[in-house]
């Protein structure tokens, strides 16, 4: 081979500055083994071994190598001819057909040809396509993965709802993203911690506190404080109430009279305004201040109780749906610790701060936010901002490298203020990403589910999974770019057809269980396939796309963007379900067999690989 090798590049050696034309060879010689594994950089290093002859002083140029969204446009294309058509001089398809001559034989390319302005489409082998098959059934689930990520720490922070009820369907889109994007971050070599902040020592909890109280009084006695309308309504808080009532049945009672002793009044029920609105609030934040006062110490009692049975409830429904969380942040272990104090005092210390009407503000529209945030108020009490700005430098501290929030998509006006603060406390600001959920929209039958937690109104994710099983919630959560909008079809997500995409791509894989079953040989021999014997235009594109793979992972963990996978495999699905009925897989022929056999192992692996990125599981019968 070395042989013919030295002759193609003696013909092809026409530039006296090319580079050592020994070098050159020993290059593609020793890339003989790897070229196949990865046609990109392979074709990159052709590309510069002819630019190294063609243009010496631009052999340091980026080569940038993409699939053509065309098929009929080649596998690859490099548009370098047209990236330095102007810095060389010379028109950009003259460029790239003189860049053609001097690309070094490689056995992987069919052919190469100037397209459009200047474009270098290039045609694989056959045999190049079909090699990937051989890759795909040696390494198994390892397929797919890389090493991008360089095992350099990521933290990823998602879902995070208050603990304060069942966690509805618009959550379960930002969970099925967040379990799949620290899956798919994984699968790229990043090493991964899952993170759940807890909301436990805000206003909410002290509301669901308080009306988890209100219903216990209401069970103990018919005549009881009327519940407010702003209260947390659902049937789940009198659930608390009735476990509150039979462990402790007198301990949380106290006299009527000095509950509701002058309480600021209510407005007519009727009203809708903000002025009503905020007596309402008023009421509410007077009845909290009253439990505090009559309870004592049994408050706090009170308080863990309704944080326990919720934040179990909303890990237990997390994990029956496949999202499982490394750690479970509690925000006011951030109290406890005195990191808000320090932070905000850091804050004045640096000039960050100023002092209005009693409250401490930080300057946030001095880092691009609409105006100043209060991180102080008068009455001593921190904000919630104030926790969040010392929770973010906590993330800094642990010492990860890369921070992704996942928040839902009406939080996209505090992400100038949280930055804002993380520049402000002298922190890398580019370190933290925010990927934004859109809910989800809910629809049985053309109508419209509402979610509301405080009004109790809402469809729970715990009810959609036991209605359309976990797959069908996984899968059609991340079946849209995240930011995108999202209505959620029950009745596709049911429905058993090709119009059903998690259905569609799972019965691929059972498709190709059955062949294998039929077929009876043993799974591990078919690394030895004759591969050659796959020579339809079915084989081969199925062969392509399956070595599209590890791009398609890399791509969407660049990109934060796991619905690159959900649709990789439903196009996957496609043409193998249009091959399966197009050709017959367990033939008399012995090695055209065993060929065709080792092609659909190949899908049905994949297959798996990219369901497990997505939290989706592949039944083996259907």
């Amino acid at each position: 081979m070395r042989t013919a090798v030295l002759a193609v590049l003696a013909i092809n050696r026409q530039v006296a500055h090319c580079a050592s034309y020994n070098q050159q060879l020993d290059q593609i010689l020793s890339q003989k083994h790897s070229m196949s594994h990865d046609p990109k950089s392979h074709l990159a290093e052709l590309i510069r071994a002819a630019l190294r002859s063609v243009a010496p002083s631009e052999s340091d140029a980026a080569i940038h190598i993409e699939r053509p969204k065309l098929a009929t446009h080649g596998d690859f294309s490099c548009n370098l001819a047209m990236q330095l058509a102007r810095s060389i001089r010379r028109n950009p398809r003259q460029l790239a057909q003189l860049l053609i001559s001097e690309l070094p034989y490689s056995p992987l390319v069919d052919r190469s040809e100037v397209a459009g302005a200047g474009f270098i489409n290039f045609h694989l082998s056959p045999a190049a396509k079909l090699e990937v098959l051989r890759r795909i059934l040696e390494q198994g689930a390892a397929f797919g993965r890389s090493t991008t990520g360089g095992k350099r720490r990521v933290l990823v922070e998602f879902v995070s709802a208050n603990p304060t009820g069942p966690l509805h369907v618009g959550h379960g889109r930002g969970a099925a993203y967040g379990g799949s994007l620290c899956k798919l971050l994984g699968h790229a070599g990043w090493d991964v911690t899952s993170e759940y902040y807890v909301n436990d020592a805000g206003r909410q909890m002290d509301i669901l506190a308080l009306s988890t109280w209100l219903r216990y009084l209401e069970l103990s006695r018919p005549d009881s404080v009327p519940f407010p309308p702003s209260a947390y309504q659902g049937e789940y808080v009198r659930d608390m109430a009735r476990q509150l009532l039979m462990a402790h049945p007198g301990r949380y009672l106290r006299p009527l009279a000095n509950i509701s002793e002058g309480l600021p009044g209510l407005p007519d029920p009727e009203r809708t305004d903000a002025v009503a609105g905020q007596q309402r609030e008023t009421q509410l934040d007077a009845l909290i201040a009253r439990a505090k006062q009559l309870l004592g110490e049994e408050w706090k009692t009170l308080h863990d109780f309704v944080l326990t049975e919720q934040l179990a409830d909303c890990r237990r429904d997390l994990e029956e749906s496949g999202v499982h969380f490394d750690v479970w942040f509690s925000e006011q272990s951030l109290f406890d610790v005195g990191l808000v104090a320090r932070c905000v005092e850091r804050l004045d210390k640096s000039g960050h701060l100023y002092v209005q009407d009693g409250a401490r503000w930080f300057r946030s529209t001095a880092f691009g936010d609409e105006k100043d945030r209060v991180v102080q108020r008068d009455n001593g009490l921190y904000t919630y901002f104030a926790s969040d700005i010392a929770y973010h430098l906590n993330k800094y501290e642990r010492g990860f490298q890369r921070i992704i929030n996942v928040w839902g998509a009406d939080h996209h006006g505090y992400i100038p203020r949280v930055r804002g603060a993380i520049s402000a406390l002298g922190l890398d600001p580019d370190v933290l990403e925010v990927a934004l959920v859109q809910f989800a929209v809910l629809y049985r039958s053309g109508w419209k589910a509402q979610m509301s937690t405080r009004s109790g109104d809402f469809v729970t994710l715990r009810t959609l999974r036991e209605d359309v099983g976990n797959d069908a919630c996984r899968f059609f959560y991340v079946l849209r770019k995240s930011d995108q909008h999202l209505d959620f079809d029950l009745d596709l997500a049911k429905s058993q057809s090709n119009d059903n995409p998690v259905y569609y791509i799972q019965y691929a894989h059972a498709r190709v269980c059955s062949v294998l079953a039929l077929w009876g040989g043993e799974p591990a021999g078919l690394t030895a396939a004759d591969l050659s014997r796959l020579e339809s235009p079915y084989e081969l594109a199925l062969a392509a796309r399956l070595g599209e793979f590890p791009e398609v992972v890399e791509t969407a963990a660049s990109e934060l963007a796991p619905h690159l996978v959900a649709f990789y495999l439903k196009d996957l699905a496609a043409e193998f379900h249009s091959y399966y009925n197009a050709e017959r897989i367990l033939v008399d022929d012995p090695a055209l067999r065993d060929a065709r056999v080792a092609l659909a192992a190949a899908v049905r692996q994949v297959i798996h690989n990219g369901m497990a990125i997505l939290g989706v599981s592949c039944p083996e019968s259907m």
